[in-house]
């Protein structure tokens, strides 16, 4: 069965359309043909093309814990020569915001991520957690602005590389995409 789209989170969401369809009596040929025909809507997991030809991973439509890790875990699992994980708030966390954005800091040292740029007030906690699980300070950037992220990246992203743009809608990551992505 073709699964269109990157992170085993869609495999497991797969595997649950499947018994729906089961459950409904769908023959399985058309559930199967269904989920080959799956598209994201825009902004997640979308997959464009950098101008210098590295694959950028576009996710940054929303973010919440459960949508950060199933992101870098599927960045961290890519054969790409670097990894870099450009993250932003997850907003609207409450009192739970630092504890969460410190978890990802957890999940992004453990997926060997090469380089982190984070961007926001909150993903701080991020940076200072991956720093303090083994990532080496000179991997991390903690930005106040997107121009500051573009400014790296630009720097920084070679044409085997892979990147991931993840963050909470309101940090208008879309500026970072549109920046470093051709129009295609």
């Amino acid at each position: 069965m073709h699964i269109p789209v990157g992170g085993e989170h869609f495999i497991q969401n797969s595997l649950c359309a499947i018994a729906v369809a089961k459950a409904f009596n769908i023959e399985m040929p058309k559930a199967i043909a269904g989920i080959a025909d799956f598209e994201l809507t825009k902004r997640r997991m979308e997959i464009k093309k950098a101008k210098n030809g590295a694959t950028v991973i576009n996710d940054c439509y929303n973010a919440n814990y459960d949508s950060m890790k199933a992101a870098i875990d599927y960045l961290g699992k890519l054969p790409n020569n670097k990894k870099i994980a450009v993250l932003g708030d997850m907003l609207e966390l409450g009192k739970y915001s630092k504890q969460l954005h410190e978890k990802v800091g957890e999940v992004v040292a453990n997926n060997k991520i090469n380089l982190l740029i984070c961007v926001g007030e909150d993903s701080k906690y991020i940076a200072q957690k991956a720093e303090k699980e083994g990532m080496k300070k000179e991997q991390i950037y903690l930005c106040k602005t997107n121009n500051e992220a573009i400014n790296i990246l630009q720097k920084e992203m070679k044409e085997q590389d892979v990147v991931l743009l993840k963050a909470s809608n309101g940090l208008h990551f879309t500026e970072i995409c549109d920046a470093i992505c051709t129009n295609e």
